[in-house]
């Protein structure tokens, strides 16, 4: 029976726990550093996901026959190069090949050099300069930070004073670090989530999903990490889905191997049907975060079996999804995604029959407490989004904590 070590914290690990625990071949799951939720289906880890070295002595240590790495803080730290010189095996892009993530301006000079469908955008690094092109251009705007920032890094200011009052946050004040913006075109139509397992030139596509990233009822509010996931997408194309693979995954894969840095792992597209066609918004380096949580209750073949091909470079298995639809809402702490406290109780998971998945709880005097932004995500599955959409809010309603909140309107893009 194998060991598998999972790299991370939240709801997308969680999922990937969840689907490796329904591997026959999988006897036992380590997860670094892992949560409350997560400890009921693997063995936790007190060691951070960024703590390379600390992560591949234990796997060495330990036996590890493949670890699976969730974060992308735990890629840009170099985790999958750590451990191939050790002679690990790993599921996840090398450091170099996570910088389409980490860096904007590289995936957007990536995608104009190799045409691939994308927004029209100018890279600063002087404020001056960013002020002076914004307000030559139109609003709204879209502003990048160009590195990693947890998914906040992308702020659309619908006029010129706010945008430079975004400029400064990022440029001088260096609110999420020293980095450079990407000003981009504002485009317009509905956005989803293609994920796919990517092996150098061989891409896989999984089923597609839809996430919310705005805070509030009706997409108001900042951008968090997402607040709500459904999978599949009726809004999308059988032809949508087509160019999208054959017009922006495929080619990116390519353009990653042409460029020295071959892409093994997830290569999540998040993409937007603009009335010119789907164009890329961003492209992570991994499995997305509350999209896994929809997308990997649906799959039926053996995820091991799909980690080791990509991380082996054998051929994969064919890729069956069940008909089931999954909808799933985040319930995330009060304030969130600005200052929230913690600590508070959760009660009534128990009485839940949809999937809880665990993003940001901890253990605290026997009880379930809140120890993050997004807390948790209920997902529900159902044959219909609809039925799936109501089993999940009925399930909400049954747990019971004093600083929650949730979208109630996570899926009604799909019914119009």
């Amino acid at each position: 029976m194998k060991k598998v070590l999972v790299i991370g914290s939240g709801g997308r690990e969680h999922a990937i726990v969840d689907a490796l625990s329904r591997s026959p071949q999988v006897g036992k799951i380590f997860c670094a550093p892992g949560n409350a939720g997560i400890a009921a289906q693997a063995e936790c880890v007190a060691i951070k996901d960024t703590d390379v070295e600390s992560l591949k002595n234990f796997a060495l240590e330990n036996g590890i026959d493949l670890a699976v790495v969730g974060p992308e803080v735990s890629l840009a730290a170099g985790v999958v190069d750590v451990f191939k010189a050790a002679g690990l095996r790993i599921f996840g892009p090398s450091k170099a090949a996570a910088t389409i993530e980490a860096s904007k301006d590289f995936a957007k000079q990536l995608m104009a050099k190799y045409d691939i469908p994308t927004a029209a955008f100018e890279t600063f690094e002087d404020y001056d300069a960013a002020v002076e092109y914004v307000k030559k251009g139109s609003f709204p705007v879209v502003l990048k930070y160009d590195g990693l920032a947890a998914g906040k890094g992308v702020v659309i200011p619908e006029t010129f004073e706010e945008a430079v009052e975004t400029l400064k946050d990022m440029l001088l004040d260096d609110k999420f670090g020293k980095g450079k913006v990407v000003v981009e075109e504002f485009l317009t139509g509905p956005e989803f989530s293609f994920m796919c397992f990517v092996d150098g030139l061989d891409v896989y596509p999984m089923t597609l999903s839809q996430d919310h990233k705005r805070a509030y009822e009706g997409d108001k509010g900042p951008n968090t990490g997402g607040m709500g996931a459904y999978s599949p997408v009726p809004i999308i194309t059988d032809e949508d889905l087509e160019f999208s693979l054959e017009h922006v995954m495929k080619p990116t894969a390519a353009a990653m191997v042409a460029e020295g840095c071959p892409f093994t792992g997830v290569l999540y597209g998040g993409l937007m049907k603009t009335p010119q066609g789907p164009k890329v918004i961003e492209f992570n380096c991994r499995f997305g975060d509350p999209e896994t949580e929809v997308v990997l209750p649906r799959l039926e073949t053996d995820i091991y079996d799909v980690f080791s091909a990509v991380a082996d470079h054998t051929p994969m298995p064919e890729l069956k999804w069940t008909e089931e639809v999954t909808m799933g809402f985040v319930m995330a702490s009060k304030g969130y995604p600005g200052d929230y406290a913690k600590g508070f109780a959760i009660r009534g998971t128990e009485r839940v029959e949809s999937k809880i998945y665990h993003m940001g709880t901890a253990m605290k005097e026997g009880e379930l407490v809140t120890a993050g932004g997004r807390v948790m995500i209920v997902v529900a599955s159902a044959p219909t989004l609809q039925e799936a959409q109501a089993k999940a809010r009925e399930d909400i309603s049954k747990i019971e904590c004093d600083n929650l909140f949730h979208r109630t309107d996570i899926g009604n893009k799909a019914f119009k």
